[in-house]
């Protein structure tokens, strides 16, 4: 259970170079792409505005900053992580190397809960973008086929009679694009994410000729006496929500074996996406709540109402933001179908999961069984499940994570402090330690219900561990000329 993979892993390899069947094609600035990708998606659409309405007001633009700092924190030991261990499968991989097998069994499995509910939440909200925009234009999609199968009613779940076909459509859509290679994938996920930053970047330049000062005051409103509802408590409270915008940063470091010199180039991506995001948020926020009061943010739609705001000046912004939306959050289901099969990959490559997971297609050198399987099973919960089944433990398995990934940065220092690192966190220990407290306070506001069923998730997780990954690890490790799994 305590088994670790060696320092030096799998080695970066020549730029361009084949490795396992996978190609190094990616430099800094497709990371830095990918990150902003899957960073800028149906978070600035939606939760800015209602983070803004119930808990921050205009000083939502000092919660994003919170937010960016404890972001900023896990970022940082990421790349210190990513630029001394050479090998894949991201936060899994290098608590394999830091922590041991068990821990990175368990790392893997709360990855995997993060992508797959978070993909299909994105899912189930492109479905809902594109049914208003049907609407729109007169034409109205049945409900039999636009509603998930199951929904919540008063906290208890019922069935019906309906699938929402246009989620399952988006995702297989995805899969398609991404069973391709990472080379295809990334061409579409540069066109969308140009796309998007457009739009916002017209939203901020014109939308700065139309703000009114007033709307900025007070800044940070009066609490109404209860902790989170706005003043000071607010922000913070606002700032762990809006945490979840910055939530994907991470997949990034599960391409380091499609990336050239990823010793470099991981920790670069990694970095400038979440900087770059943090100014386009802070940007978009202050623009937003400069149009109109923040009190009437409390939409599906904050930036569209944003636009209409200005008078009918801007009118001619408000459908780029909504087709722009629907092509940023079909960028963000692209990136996170990748990223969870290449976590599929690294785990079967170690023998914790089905070795017919560890397939690479010979033409398009990408784990198209791995995609197919991630694919299924997004497409599946986005059909039959509602956003508020979905979103439940998306959060507290990351959270989980950035916790492990600073611990490993604290372990490898002492085991391996002569391990060479092109990128290393400042301040000593200071920074992964104080990482891990942010964190582990975020954790204690996790609601009771959430709690319980990552309990469900992570005693299956156990279960699978001990009947089959455990021991098909062993006998992998075994069987490799080296004593390691192959990587």
């Amino acid at each position: 259970m305590l088994h670790r993979k060696s320092v030096t892993g799998d080695g970066p390899g020549p730029a361009g170079a084949s490795n396992g069947g996978l190609v190094r094609r990616l430099g800094w600035v497709d990371l830095l792409l990918i990150g902003i990708g899957v960073i800028v998606g149906g978070g600035i659409f939606i939760v800015t505005g209602t983070a803004a309405a119930q808990f921050a007001g205009p000083a939502i633009t000092l919660s994003f900053l919170l937010a960016a700092l404890g972001c900023a924190l896990a970022g940082l030991c990421y790349a210190e992580l990513a630029a001394a261990l050479p090998v894949q499968g991201g936060a899994y991989g290098y608590c394999y190397v830091t922590l041991g097998e068990i821990f990175a069994w368990f790392v893997g499995w709360f990855l995997i809960v993060e992508y797959l509910c978070a993909a299909s939440y994105i899912a189930v909200g492109w479905s809902g973008y594109v049914t208003a925009l049907f609407a729109t234009f007169g034409a109205h999609l049945p409900s039999v086929l636009t509603t998930p199968a199951l929904s919540t009613v008063e906290g208890k779940i019922e069935a019906g009679a309906s699938i929402n076909l246009p989620a399952i459509f988006v995702v297989l859509a995805a899969f398609a694009i991404a069973r391709r290679g990472i080379g295809v994938s990334s061409v579409v996920n540069n066109v969308l994410v140009a796309a998007k930053l457009v739009v916002l970047l017209l939203f901020i330049l014109a939308g700065a000729f139309y703000v009114n000062p007033t709307n900025w005051t007070p800044f940070i409103p009066a609490n109404t006496g209860a902790f989170g509802h706005f003043g000071w408590s607010g922000v913070l409270r606002g700032a762990v929500v809006v945490f979840v915008v910055f939530l994907g940063f991470d997949a990034v470091s599960t391409l380091a074996q499609e990336t050239r010199d990823p010793q470099r180039n991981v920790p670069r991506g990694i970095l400038a996406a979440i900087a770059v995001c943090t100014l386009l948020y802070i940007a978009v926020s202050l623009v937003m709540t400069g149009l109109v009061t923040y009190t009437a943010l409390d939409v599906a739609n904050p930036l569209s109402v944003a636009t209409r705001a200005a008078g009918g000046r801007l009118n001619w912004l408000t459908p780029l933001i909504e087709i722009v939306a629907m092509s940023g959050l079909a960028s963000v289901l692209l990136v996170l179908l990748t990223a969870l099969s290449r976590i599929y990959l690294a785990m079967a490559q170690d023998g914790l999961l089905p070795a017919v997971l560890a397939r690479i297609h010979p033409r398009f050198h990408a784990p198209d069984r791995a995609m197919l399987l991630a694919a299924l099973a997004i497409a599946t919960l986005a059909g039959l499940f509602p956003v508020s089944l979905l979103v439940q433990l998306v959060s507290l398995g990351t959270l989980l994570v950035f916790i492990a990934i600073c611990v490993g940065v604290l372990v490898l220092r002492r085991r391996h402090a002569d391990l060479p690192r092109p990128f290393r966190v400042a301040f000593g220990p200071l920074v992964p330690s104080l990482g891990i407290m942010v964190f582990a306070y975020m954790l204690v506001g996790v609601p009771a219900e959430t709690w319980r069923l990552f309990a469900v998730w992570a005693t299956t997780g156990l279960i699978i561990y001990l009947t089959f990954g455990m021991r098909k690890a062993r006998r992998v490790r075994r069987e490799s000329p080296s004593g390691e799994a192959s990587i």
